[in-house]
């Protein structure tokens, strides 16, 4: 039986620093998929956080400023004997609203459309003996979002012989976000109370609501149905 021969030290050298690159390649591969982990849910969480304050921020200020007023928003039509018998929406003012409510969000993500992120590199290591150590590696990373804003009605009991009309915002907004070397996505959805009565009697037996996302055929049915 032949025996093999001896590696020469040329060979080992060979040997060696293939089986290093080898595992230079592993780890890299391991350590690029835990940053895009890591990156991707800091990125998310950032960005969530600053929506919401984009967000909360027109809708406050529309608010405040009394651009929203019921009263502009729901006329009440009584009967003979004075009691509410109809809720009817004035929809040139709910699109009024939505359109410039929009356009302040919109213009608010426009302008943290770049962000900076700081990953210490203890954290890479996936290791919780070394999370949050080390040196931070900078990331650079560029979002772009949509918004849709809506109004819904709600209706709760308030006491005895009293119902509370409550007008809420929805809005929602996507947000895209571009990391290096992949992409990643968010949706961040809101509601706000924005204006709201308390209707005294009955609970009107009609309310007259033109949504603009239903089709005018449908609008037309639902007002036959009322004032039919």
């Amino acid at each position: 039986m032949r025996r093999r021969p001896p590696m020469q030290p040329r060979q080992k050298a060979k040997f060696f620093c293939f089986f290093f690159a080898c595992i230079l390649i592993v780890l890299a591969i391991v350590g690029t998929n835990h940053l895009k982990s890591i990156l991707g849910s800091l990125a998310v969480t950032r960005v969530s956080n600053m929506v919401n304050q984009v967000v909360t921020e027109a809708v406050s200020s529309a608010v405040n400023s009394g651009e929203i007023q019921y009263t502009d928003l729901i006329s009440l039509e009584k009967n003979d004997s004075g009691g509410v018998a109809a809720l009817v929406s004035n929809m040139a003012e709910f699109n009024r609203l939505q359109s410039s409510i929009t356009q302040d969000i919109l213009e608010g993500l426009s302008e943290m459309a770049d962000i900076e992120l700081g990953i210490p590199v203890g954290t890479l290591s996936g290791s919780a003996f070394l999370a949050g150590r080390g040196p931070e590696l900078t990331v650079r990373t560029q979002s772009t979002g949509s918004c849709t804003a809506r109004f819904e009605n709600e209706f709760s009991h308030a006491g005895i012989n009293q119902t509370t009309h409550r007008i809420l915002l929805c809005v929602d907004v996507y947000m895209s976000i571009l990391l290096p070397g992949f992409r990643t996505g968010t949706e961040i959805s809101n509601s706000f109370s924005v204006a709201e009565t308390v209707i005294v009697g009955e609970v009107p037996g009609t309310y007259t609501y033109f949504d603009s996302g239903n089709a005018v055929e449908e609008d037309a049915y639902e007002y036959a149905i009322n004032n039919g």
